[in-house]
């Protein structure tokens, strides 16, 4: 079984100036800057504390880490991502699952989800890989899950921008196609961005061929986690 990683980061809180004004928003496509402040601020904090951990920081990551709770309230939520994170690691061991403040950050290379080339349809090896990860989305409903799709850097970036976006949406369509609720989703599509390997040989590129997700709690498991349920 692939080992989950834990890692135990500081919430840093700043103002919406600042992230507005970081050259990550400025330089950003207009696609990107439509993910909203709140999945930059996130990026911007994982990118600073993915980097200190020697892994580029990307928006999923910070997406999980931008939405922390903190306090009481927060360390229970932990507690309950911590189960997730397992039953996940459990369902597809090939799976990289890493528990990042109160949520997870799942990346699900080439290898478990697979596109036909220069396409955006799921292949049945990619539906098989989903359909392990359904049960653990179901039993874990009270979370949020955005979705982003990533391309090597082969063809053109504005290219590459939109097919990365085709394919967020149809590992979205065939999650809630399989009985998931619809308003769980977000998807970004981005590209060519945030590379985890690199696009110089054809084994780079197929990991950076892959669809990551940021799980999060809802607004109903805080508001029952603070109740005490």
């Amino acid at each position: 079984m692939k080992k989950i990683s834990i890692l135990a980061l500081l919430t840093v809180f700043l103002g919406s100036s600042l992230f507005t004004s970081c050259n990550s928003v400025k330089n950003a496509n207009n696609t990107q800057k439509g993910a909203g402040i709140g999945v930059a601020a996130g990026a911007l904090i994982g990118g600073i504390l993915g980097n200190n951990l020697g892994k580029g920081g990307n928006a999923a990551l910070g997406a999980a880490i931008g939405a922390a709770v903190g306090g009481g309230t927060g360390a229970l939520i932990g507690n309950k991502m911590d189960k997730q994170a397992r039953e996940i690691s459990q369902a597809l061991p090939g799976a990289d699952v890493q528990r990042v403040g109160e949520g997870i950050h799942l990346t699900l290379n080439e290898n478990a989800v697979r596109f036909d080339t220069n396409k955006s349809s799921l292949t049945p090896q990619a539906q098989a890989n989903l359909d392990k990860l359904i049960p653990v989305f179901q039993e874990y409903g009270d979370t949020n899950i955005q979705i982003f799709g990533y391309t090597d850097s082969s063809g053109k970036p504005e290219y590459n921008l939109t097919l990365s976006e085709k394919r967020a949406e149809s590992v979205k369509n065939y999650l809630i196609g399989k009985g998931l609720v619809a308003s769980r989703f977000k998807t970004s599509g981005f590209g060519i961005a945030d590379p985890i390997a690199t696009n110089d040989t054809p084994e780079g590129k197929a990991q950076n061929r892959r669809v990551e997700f940021a799980i999060t709690a809802n607004d109903k498991m805080i508001q029952d986690t603070k109740n005490g349920k």
